[in-house]
């Protein structure tokens, strides 16, 4: 009985989920995910050029 609850959330899950929604839910995550990475990282890289080249002007 515990092996076949496993098996049957499985095959659960593979009938009710088509494999364009599974993909297309992956795919949505990793473009979101990457859009968010690559605004640290240029919000991060203007930061640190401010930093080094004086962004504060103290005159």
């Amino acid at each position: 009985m515990k092996r076949a609850f496993p098996l049957a959330i499985i095959a659960f899950l593979c009938s009710t989920l088509s494999s364009c929604e599974l993909i297309g839910g992956i795919f949505k995550a990793g473009v979101w995910s990457g859009v968010i990475v690559v605004v640290v990282v240029v919000a991060l890289l203007i930061w640190i050029l401010a930093k080094v080249f004086g962004g504060g002007n103290k005159g």
